[in-house]
């Protein structure tokens, strides 16, 4: 008889869109109680259950029981954010001496890939697998040459892998057929106290940044890298998210620029957070040269979620891995274009564990 394995993919249904396509929910189990639920719309994870310090399980991360509420508008919820995550100024890049508009979804603006960008498509599923070392899924879209405004057919494969090591895997590869700009990042909002907390501001972190991307009042990059030190962005040594906040207008939603040493492939080391009511932990690391650090400025209790949970102001918090905003129109940025026979790689680790302190 074969012996079970250690790590398990459960699939489910979970309802239908609005054009009657299926809607499935996978669900990634390893052996240490955790558990993270991803749909096929969207890529969202709408789920991530891990244990605290005394073995009490909960759900730490912001998101809806239903398709029907993720149908609705929300503020990007644990989803796949492309073709160009963030901000692009005007909508508009030049790229081998044309010119392309994107759709204007944020202001004047275009935002998280356009009206439909990859947070409300159904994306196919390519593979599951179970073993000993991981619980994984992988899902591949394609987005065709014109979609939202951008240039050339793209090919995206996004990988969720669990393993017994507690972390949480995704890896992005794309290929495409024309340059075109890419910025691939999941949205999901942590809030590590599992509902025992009112907002996400006495969570300490520590980020491994000593710059950030400065932004004009409508979240567009002057073009300039900003020393942390001696600032309330400076987080390179741990304190509560809220401990400055009343400092920083508008409250943090900021692109933290990872310190990294060789090329960008390199893994690096994002974050640290700890949640001191619950004593969880959660660690960043990323391939990818940036992190928008942000912190639910723009809830405003309209949405509820699991647990009837009513997401305030600074429920939750995102750690964005991606490349700079608006890096089509910022030559000194890491490049974010894609060329024909390129493959696009990036990957980011979430790791989960407890410690008192």
């Amino acid at each position: 008889m074969e012996q079970s394995k250690c790590l398990t993919v459960k699939r489910e249904p979970f309802g239908k869109v609005l054009d009657g396509i299926s809607i499935e929910l996978f669900t990634l189990s390893n052996s240490n109680g955790i558990t993270v639920k991803i749909t096929n719309y969207g890529g969202i994870i709408t789920s991530i259950i891990t244990p605290d310090t005394t073995g009490r399980a909960g759900d730490i991360v912001l998101g809806f029981d239903s398709i029907e509420d993720y149908l609705k508008p929300h503020p990007y919820f644990g989803c796949i954010v492309g073709r160009y995550a963030n901000r692009i100024a005007e909508g508009k890049f030049k790229v081998e001496g044309q010119e392309y508009s994107l759709a204007k979804n944020n202001g004047p603006n275009h935002l998280h890939g356009g009206i439909v960008g990859f947070d409300k498509v159904v994306w196919e599923v390519k593979e599951v697998t179970e073993s000993d070392n991981e619980a994984s899924l992988k899902l591949a879209y394609l987005s065709k040459d014109g979609e939202e405004g951008y240039p050339g057919n793209l090919s995206v494969t996004v990988s969720y892998s669990l393993t017994n090591d507690n972390q949480l895997i995704i890896t992005y590869d794309a290929s495409t057929d024309k340059t075109t700009p890419i910025n691939l990042t999941n949205h999901s909002y942590f809030n590590l106290s599992a509902g025992q907390a009112k907002n996400c501001l006495d969570h300490v972190i520590k980020l491994n940044a000593d710059k950030y991307v400065e932004v004009n009042d409508q979240y567009i990059p002057t073009g300039n890298l900003v020393d942390v030190a001696s600032t309330p962005m400076d987080f390179t040594n741990p304190h509560p998210i809220g401990e400055f906040l009343d400092k920083v207008p508008g409250g943090y939603d900021h692109t933290y620029v990872i310190k990294k040493e060789g090329t960008k492939e390199k893994m690096a080391y994002v974050a640290w957070v700890h949640e001191p009511l619950t004593n969880r932990i959660m660690e960043v690391y990323s391939t990818q040269p940036g992190a928008q650090f942000y912190i639910g400025n723009f809830l405003d209790g309209t949405l509820i979620g699991k647990n009837d949970i009513v997401y305030n102001k600074h429920y939750g918090f995102c750690l964005e891995t991606h490349h700079f905003p608006d890096s089509p129109n910022q030559p000194s940025f890491p490049s974010a274009w894609l060329h024909p026979g390129e493959k696009f790689n990036e990957i980011t680790i979430y790791k989960f564990s407890t410690k008192s302190y």
